[in-house]
């Protein structure tokens, strides 16, 4: 048979613009049969982010969830086995087992459906994936960080490996003389293993029967943020960095993934935030969480453990946060944090916050908000050094790596991504993003791995994280949608 390689080659690169275009910007295919389902779903890829928008009754959400980010999901979740069981050294039916036992029965009706919902759509799009797998990943945060340690010392666990917290992200929320239009301006980079957090860039678009419409960014499969930056129709921007030296956890609260959502969901107000949150607090992902409420111009900070909590309100001042308590009863009730170690990235980053706050005092808006989010100060050092002290964090570079965190020298991890938001953006119901290191550096995987073998274990699963432009995303954004000009003619 005579062969046509032109032909071929032309087949196949039909095939592949054919897979591509598959989860495209475009109505989905009549031959889902459940395309009812998906009709007012949609997708998109714009700067490294992958844009979803959701609507409908909790199960609906959460199928047009699964459905649009299935294959997503499934490398999520390949990643999140990866790296709890290497870390907890128990293995992956252990989640599962934890997800039905211990968190599920906590788990209130709107958002099982959903969780339903997303194994079900992910699954139909060919996922190979439960329900017990879905709530196992919505729960990445708390089971391996909180959780396990918990289970550790009930059982006596004599060959338990250290299990610490890390501390997650950079952020701040200024208001009132502090900013430049005298109204809230909120901003956060994500900080967390490169392995998982080149993942973790979704913006979802979220509009439910019940409750406020929402804009935040996530992780595949995951019903709340998780690293928590987003904001809502009453104009509640929230954002949140983790509490380093807290190890405390409740099995019998619920899990801190549905206390999130639904906080960010219902909430029209501060108090609201705080009220919601509370309601079954299990301890799991303890933060210190930044609120501004766009309405009135006030900014809070809202730390909470499991017994303890405390709120500062300001309508003229700032918060920070960089994984580190500020309440000295609960640094002394439920931390070990050593607030005197400045060499510590808590400390440093704590420093360089108050230091760049004072600095910019009055000028501070998104572009002042983009430049600190890429800041490389070490402030124990003096000297500009990306490294686990810097805003921008660059774990992967450093000697020392993170102690508190049990994150050892070169762990390859650190800032994975920066929002930031002022009064313009969020009465546009939109903010900004940018997808990998917020100062806009290369992180390549071969290149580490041959010169960390130590970490050779992730090479299934660490990738490239490649430096990306900032974006603007609103609700109802399409990828070729043109929206918020000014923000757009400057990127």
């Amino acid at each position: 048979m005579r062969s046509y390689p032109f032909l071929r080659v032309l087949c196949y690169c039909l095939i592949a613009l054919s897979c591509a275009c598959a989860f495209s910007e475009s109505t989905v295919s009549t031959r889902n049969p459940n395309a009812v389902q998906l009709k007012k779903a949609y997708r998109f890829e714009r700067d490294h982010w992958i844009y979803v928008h959701l609507e409908g009754k909790p199960k609906q959400i959460g199928y047009q969830h699964g459905w649009l980010l299935a294959p997503e999901i499934a490398d999520a979740l390949a990643a999140v086995k990866l790296e709890e069981t290497h870390d907890t050294q128990r293995n992956w039916g252990f989640f599962r087992q934890t997800a039905q036992q211990v968190l599920w029965p906590h788990i209130e009706a709107e958002y099982r459906e959903e969780l339903q919902g997303i194994a079900a759509g992910a699954a139909a799009h060919g996922a190979k994936l439960d329900l017990w797998d879905v709530v196992a990943l919505n729960a990445k945060e708390e089971v391996p960080d909180y959780y396990v340690p918990w289970l550790d010392k009930q059982e006596k666990r004599a060959d338990a490996p250290r299990l610490r917290a890390p501390g997650n992200c950079s952020a701040f929320v200024a208001t009132g003389a502090w900013t430049k239009n005298h109204q809230p301006v909120i901003a956060h980079n994500s900080w967390t293993t490169y392995m998982i957090g080149e993942r973790w860039r979704i913006v979802f678009d979220i509009t439910p029967v019940h409750g406020q419409r929402i804009l935040m960014d996530g992780f595949p499969g995951a019903i709340a943020s998780g690293d928590d930056y987003g904001i809502n129709a009453s104009r509640l921007a929230v954002t949140e960095t983790t509490i380093t030296g807290y190890a405390s956890y409740d099995p019998q609260g619920a899990p801190e993934f549905v206390r999130a959502r639904k906080a960010l969901q219902y909430a029209t107000s501060i108090d609201e935030f705080v009220a919601i949150f509370l309601v079954q607090n299990n301890g799991g992902y303890a933060n210190d969480w930044l609120l501004a409420d766009y309405k009135t111009g006030e900014i809070a900070r809202f730390e909470v453990g499991l017994k303890l909590h405390k709120v500062w309100r300001s309508k003229d001042g700032y918060f920070a946060g960089a994984n580190y308590p500020s309440d000295p009863e609960f640094i002394k009730e439920e931390t070990d944090f050593n607030p005197t170690d400045d060499a510590s990235s808590p400390n440093a980053r704590r420093k360089r916050w108050d230091a760049w706050m004072t600095e910019n005092k009055g000028r501070i808006d998104v572009a002042a908000a983009q430049e600190v989010l890429a800041d490389h100060t070490d402030s124990f050092d003096a000297k500009e050094s990306a490294n686990e002290r810097s805003l921008c964090g660059h774990v992967h570079a450093s000697p020392r790596g993170v102690p508190e965190w049990e994150w050892a020298p070169y762990t390859p991890g650190g800032a994975v991504s920066a929002k930031a938001a002022d009064s313009e953006l969020v009465n546009a119901f939109a903010f900004q993003a940018r997808a990998g290191l917020p100062c806009g550096q290369d992180f390549l995987a071969e290149k580490f791995l041959d010169a960390h073998p130590d970490f050779s274990w992730q090479r299934p699963a660490l990738r490239d994280m490649k430096g990306n432009p900032w974006a603007v995303f609103k609700i109802g954004d399409r990828s070729r949608s043109r929206v918020l000009s000014r923000y757009q003619s400057e990127q």
